[in-house]
């Protein structure tokens, strides 16, 4: 008799318990709310801290504030240190940029609402995910399937109206060419010639350019048949892959 009303007991409280699960409030929705609560926090605390790097453009600083980082770390990647500014790992040997990066050359070449933008090494999506929210019509190039389909499934879980395609970064996307803006996400050893030809009149490019050990940041500025560069910080990016190499 005791185990017919342990067994019934034990019945009841799991009904109870998928009961409340299922209604407004639960302690899964609770646990959910705290989480993200938390990370409005940290993202509130990565805008100080990009703010006190000296980030000054309201633009830019508005559009990390909204665009949730985490949601952009893929399924076993996730980290609670999602807003420490830092880089993390998002697999197949490639990472999600630290914010201050992010922020900096996205403040550095100035995307304006309506301006059409090639990216190149979308990654998680994160950057592009920025240069949306900032309105500009964004194209991005990622050469790891699987990081192509993450990006393109998050973004839009994320509302944000991106272009993305697999495919090699050092061809640019001639399809959708001139572009007003071009990022590059990845370090190249040398300037890939094809992202200048498809660079608008008045356009302007930025990437890390050199080997693993001795990058800088480069922006070019486009004006007929003259191109100005200026270099600028000292970097350290992922090697940016050509489509001929083998993927390690």
């Amino acid at each position: 008799m005791k185990g017919k009303n342990l067994a019934f007991s034990l019945a009841f409280i799991a009904t109870l318990f998928a009961i409340f699960s299922l209604l407004p409030g639960s302690c899964a929705d609770q646990m959910l709310k705290m989480e993200e609560k938390g990370m409005d926090e940290n993202r509130e605390e990565m805008i100080r801290v990009l703010i006190a790097y000296g980030v000054r453009d309201e633009k830019v600083l508005e559009a990390m504030r909204k665009v949730k980082r985490h949601k952009f770390l893929p399924a076993g990647y996730f980290s609670r240190e999602a807003y420490g500014d830092h880089p993390l790992p998002i697999g197949y040997g490639q990472t999600i940029s630290q914010p201050y990066i992010v922020a900096y050359m996205t403040e550095k070449i100035a995307p304006a609402a309506g301006e059409k933008v090639l990216e190149i090494g979308t990654g998680s999506g994160y950057q592009a995910a920025v240069l949306a929210e900032l309105g500009a019509d964004v194209y991005s190039i990622e050469i790891v399937p699987e990081l192509a389909s993450h990006s393109i499934e998050v973004l839009a879980g994320e509302n944000y109206k991106c272009t993305v395609k697999c495919g090699d970064g050092y061809k640019g996307w001639p399809e959708h060419s001139p572009f007003s803006v071009i990022i590059v996400t990845c370090a190249p050893e040398k300037l890939p010639e094809k992202l200048v030809e498809q660079l608008a009149e008045g356009g302007r490019m930025i990437l890390p350019l050199g080997s693993s050990h001795l990058q800088r940041l480069v922006i070019l500025r486009k004006h007929g048949e003259k191109i100005a560069t200026e270099e600028d910080l000292a970097v350290r990016f992922v090697p940016m892959v050509n489509g001929s190499e083998p993927m390690r």
